[in-house]
């Protein structure tokens, strides 16, 4: 009994637990964070890259060099302090919550390993980087506004509906849109992008794959925004305006995402059918 006592005592002031603990704590207070904000979309997609990154660290928890030192240390503990001290003092939930994940997984990795050991968690705080980018990147840079309209006009057209376009406006005879930025799909291609990066992280493909698999996730993510945006096209012609909200900026825009993301899981799984059959033909042979 002694015995087991003094091994849980070791394991209760072991660096390994207190890092575990201040990552739980972390990862709560974004979600809570996430939560408050509304914003089912980023709460949606934060679940669901930290849990695959939490996956990816514990599958190789045993080879982590968990060896810091006094610089890293603090220059980590000061990344994560400051992201609290602003969490706790913002008046409203803006771009710093998408932010929010790679800063305190960045300091977190700073205090476990330091320096050296940060390209332990290349893959993971890159993949935690995809839900920031599209608040990172200078709107003029990568404007995919103009390939949007295109594509959800040649849809509504595609489906039978009178249309017109006149650069980011889409007519249609009893009403028109405008695609605004905000609607362009960079923030969905972003998180398809990460997405992709957790699956090749997880699951190791071959050259060729390695590139497939963005393009086509990239591509999965415009097109289904577009088809969204296609939709909010055709509701304003029946001048529903709940319904346009809905989809706008209400949980209409989750359920679009959650498409996205079904779809890139099946082509995934399909991925990786096609290398188990290749693998067993192999053997066979």
């Amino acid at each position: 009994m002694k015995t087991a006592k003094l091994i849980n005592i070791k394991r209760l002031y072991s660096s390994e637990f207190w890092l575990l603990a201040i990552g739980a704590g972390l990862i709560a207070i974004h979600l809570t964070l996430a939560w408050k904000s509304k914003n089912s979309d980023l709460l949606g997609t934060s679940i669901l890259f930290w849990s695959a990154v939490c996956f990816l660290v514990f599958e190789k928890h045993n080879n982590l060099n968990l060896e810091s030192g006094i610089l890293p240390s603090f220059l980590g503990l000061l990344l994560i302090g400051i992201a609290l001290i602003k969490s706790a003092s913002m008046t409203s939930f803006g771009g710093f919550l998408y932010v929010l994940p790679v800063i305190f997984a960045l300091g977190l990795a700073l205090i476990a390993s330091g320096f050296k050991g940060l390209k332990q968690y290349g893959g993971e705080l890159l993949a935690l980087f995809f839900i920031a980018l599209p608040k990172l990147l200078p709107t003029k840079l990568i404007d995919l506004t103009p390939f949007t309209a295109k594509v959800s006009a040649f849809m509504l057209w595609y489906t039978g509906f009178e249309v017109n376009r006149s650069g980011l406006n889409i007519y249609l005879p009893n009403g028109s849109v405008e695609v605004a930025r905000g609607c362009s799909g960079i923030q969905l291609v972003a998180q398809m992008l990460g997405l992709a990066l957790l699956f090749l992280l997880m699951f190791p493909q071959k050259r060729k794959q390695k590139i497939i698999v963005p393009i086509v996730a990239a591509t999965l993510g415009f097109i289904v925004n577009a088809a969204r945006v296609a939709l909010m096209a055709f509701i304003v012609t029946k001048d529903d305006m709940n319904a346009f909200d809905y989809w706008h900026s209400g949980d209409g825009s989750l359920i679009f995402s959650t498409i996205a993301v079904l779809l890139f899981g099946l082509f995934c799984w399909f991925l990786i059918e096609q290398n188990e059959h290749k693998n067993k033909d192999s053997r066979s042979l």
